[in-house]
């Protein structure tokens, strides 16, 4: 490692930033937000507000012979009344694409949240360092993805070398949109949510709308990603529709239109996919509210149940078998004029088989393990050959 006063200190900014749409500038850091200014002030409660902080998908990107990389955080720990304590969340260093180092900081500022009650607190916290060191001295492109679900302010970024703006341009810009699942719940590290994992294997640039609880079809982020470039657009819809009890099957169908029109205006001829849910024994024929098992959690366990009625369904409660009928419905009467729009039945990416082999822990979230599975078949179908993301769709 080079001596103390060879360290060089590149102010960090929205330029060194990928899969952000915006950044906060606070007295304690940089912010980097994955909703824009204009809709983060129609958000209508804490938990998107949470969700579209925590910066899953979002990565520092560089160039620097650096042997040494210090990069000073505030990050923000959350606290479950009655649950596990979580553990710390992950930067993960890639050099050159490949792997190159782990890390993570053992506190910060702490939010406490009671799901029962619906409450939060925050308590600030320190400043806390990240640190890599022993890398190779040559120029290479250097990523630091911060934490999927840990909010992260970024305070200062230090090298041992001049850091020179990433390159830009040459792969595909796909942009996701969906829920907690797609945010990387349960995953262990950023690289390793399912979005990451296809966006590695399809060779394109991600950009990670996948909100915890926020996949809600609301009007503010279908404007945020017409209003985002990219090459590839993919939403996926439906167990947050669910989980909240949102609405019921008359709003659902002109929700799921206007939410695909409002793309469209930015996004016109851009290959647009539709996902549905993936399976989830609790809400498969049983609606909503979904709510965190009490009994559980007096015995240390994070589970959720579903407190709806199926016999409901029939005055027009969503299920996630509903839902996945009414998108493909949807889908295929608007194909018929908008040939760029392609349909992807949640259940090939985890099915009742999937499920029955690698079951959902807490009863809505895969492991580590199921994420790269459907990373690997998302890549698989969408970027594959004949798949609506495949390079000859350009």
């Amino acid at each position: 490692m080079r001596t103390e006063h060879e360290w060089t200190t590149t102010p960090v900014t929205a330029g060194l930033l990928r899969g952000a749409l915006d950044v906060e500038h606070t007295e304690r850091g940089l912010l980097p937000h994955r909703l824009p200014a204009s809709a983060r002030r129609q958000i209508p409660d804490g938990q998107l507000a949470m969700a579209e902080s925590q910066p899953s998908g979002v990565r520092l990107a560089f160039r620097s012979g650096a042997t040494a990389i210090e990069l000073d955080v505030v990050a923000t720990k959350r606290v479950y009344a009655g649950a596990p304590t979580r553990p710390d969340g992950l930067y993960e260093l890639v050099v050159d694409g490949r792997p190159a180092g782990r890390a993570s900081v053992p506190d910060g500022d702490v939010l406490s949240i009671d799901m029962a009650a619906g409450t939060m607190e925050t308590r600030p916290g320190p400043v806390r360092t990240v640190r890599f060191t022993e890398l190779a001295g040559e120029e290479k492109d250097i990523e630091i993805w911060l934490p999927h679900d840990e909010t992260t302010r970024l305070v200062a970024l230090r090298t041992d070398a001049p850091v020179l703006p990433a390159p830009t341009g040459g792969r595909r810009v796909w942009l996701h949109h969906g829920s907690s699942i797609s945010h990387g719940s349960n995953a262990t590290a950023p690289t390793g949510t399912w979005p990451a994992v296809a966006a590695a294997l399809g060779a394109v640039e991600m950009v990670n709308l996948g909100f915890g609880g926020g996949a809600l079809l609301d009007p503010f982020t279908a404007r945020a990603i017409r209003d985002t470039p990219a090459d590839l657009i993919s939403v996926k819809i439906g167990i947050n529709i669910v989980n909240a009890d949102l609405m019921r099957l008359r709003a659902f169908g002109p929700a799921v239109h206007g939410f695909l029109d409002t793309i469209r205006e930015g996004h016109p001829t851009t290959p647009l996919l539709v996902v549905s849910p993936l399976y989830c024994p609790i809400h498969e024929n049983t609606p909503g509210p979904c709510a965190p098992d009490i009994s559980a959690m007096r015995e240390g366990r994070l589970q959720f149940i579903s407190t709806g009625d199926p016999a409901e369904t029939a005055a027009g409660k969503l299920t996630l078998t509903v839902i996945r009928d009414e998108l493909a419905r949807i889908v295929r009467q608007r194909a018929a004029t908008d040939p760029h729009l392609h349909h992807l039945d949640g259940l090939d990416l985890y099915g009742a088989a999937d499920h029955a082999e690698r079951p959902l822990p807490d009863g809505l979230h895969p492991d580590p393990a199921t994420h790269r599975h459907i990373g690997e078949r998302f890549a698989r179908l969408a970027f594959g050959d004949g798949g609506p993301f495949a390079p000859e769709h350009r």
